[in-house]
């Protein structure tokens, strides 16, 4: 509740006293003030402070991401009926807003993000990220920012760069806010819902890895202390019906041992991890039975940080148990589903009747006259 009342004041503040607000939280905060918006050549340039080999790296990885979300494309989608049309039209959000956590290189969460609005034809991509001790914004952010043809990007962090986004404070406000940040950042998302859209509030990385006993140790180790990299909060599960692994001196590994596979995966899908690994025998078995989980990797050779980085799946997902009701970052989601009807006479008076009794249920004679009057 402290938080809640902590984030709430200073967006109250940042609503009611505009830039004089974001600028002082951005002092305090992060050290640095106006002018918050970046020089498009200092965008430009950020190019000549990556390293050639890194620029390979990073274009080869921006590649793949892109080819593994592109076929999550969605054409609009019609059925025709008695001279009659039916369907959902997909259209683009216009304007995003990207917060990328600074003060650190995060190439990899600037393409998750950016690579599925451009295939969605969002028109406007904003970016905000907290300046490094040199004033600038992370030279990788801004390189990755220059491929994706992104010319906005703000020096802010923290709850007044939600606010700054959410309200249109010293820029044009954005219809969606995507990106992870830390429970402060959360809470102001999560606070400004309904004024602007939101991609999912964010928790501490997860890990879950079913093992049958027959996986290689050395691996599944590795993975699962891979995520506990992330933070202190991060969580990390090994669920085996085999012989259980030793976790060396890492007490924050929790092992659960079952007596066959049933009960592991419904131990499983009740955990809903944000990341979870299948090693065993018969991992496309097991595959089919999960219900949970933000995203699934299966084999010895599809490791979470793989995914993190490389693959080409998107690594924002659902944490906290989340992935019961929601899902990882894709194409969809920068785009807005709506219902259209182009109805025939023909249609209509067939079935006008339905639409008329049920008016008549449900107490609405101003409806019932809206069927009723037409010939």
């Amino acid at each position: 509740m402290e938080m809640e009342k902590y984030v709430k004041n200073i967006l109250n503040d940042i609503k009611l006293r505009g830039m004089d607000a974001v600028s002082e939280y951005s002092v305090k905060f992060d050290g640095y003030g106006t002018p918050f918006r970046v020089p498009e050549s200092e965008i430009v340039e950020a190019k000549n402070l990556i390293p050639e080999y890194q620029k390979s790296i990073i274009e080869k990885t921006y590649r793949r991401i892109y080819e593994n979300h592109s076929i999550q494309y969605s054409n609009d989608k019609m059925r025709f009926f008695r001279g009659s049309i039916y369907g959902i039209r997909y259209t683009p959000i216009e304007r995003i807003g990207m917060y990328i956590p600074g003060k650190k290189p995060l190439p990899s969460t600037v393409m998750m993000i950016g690579i599925p609005a451009k295939i969605a034809g969002v028109k406007d991509i904003v970016i905000t990220s907290a300046p490094e001790s040199n004033g600038k914004v992370n030279p990788y952010t801004l390189y990755i920012a220059d491929i994706l043809g992104i010319r906005e990007v703000y020096r802010l962090g923290g709850i007044q760069a939600i606010g700054s986004m959410a309200y249109g404070i010293g820029m044009k406000r954005v219809d969606k806010i995507f990106g992870p940040g830390n429970s402060y950042v959360n809470e102001a998302k999560r606070q400004v819902y309904g004024v602007t859209g939101i991609d999912g509030l964010y928790g501490p990385s997860e890990v879950l890895v079913i093992s049958d006993g027959t996986g290689n140790n050395e691996y599944i180790m590795a993975d699962l202390n891979s995520q506990l990299e992330h933070g202190i909060t991060s969580k990390a599960w090994l669920l085996t019906t085999g012989k259980v692994p030793s976790t060396g001196e890492n007490g924050r590994i929790e092992v659960m041992a079952f007596k066959n596979m049933d009960e592991l995966i419904s131990k499983a899908n009740e955990i809903a991890p944000e990341h979870m690994e299948i090693q065993a025998s018969n991992p496309m078995e097991i595959f089919s039975r999960i219900k949970n989980a933000g995203a699934i990797y299966i084999g010895e050779y599809a490791p979470v940080p793989a995914g993190d980085y490389f693959l080409g799946v998107n690594h924002l997902l659902p944490t906290g148990g989340t992935s019961r009701f929601s899902s990882a970052l894709t194409v969809d989601e920068f785009m807005k589903k709506t219902s259209f009807a182009s109805v025939s006479r023909e249609d209509f008076m067939k079935d006008r009747e339905l639409g008329m009794e049920l008016a008549k249920i449900e107490g609405m004679p101003l409806h019932y006259k809206s069927m009723e009057v037409r010939s």
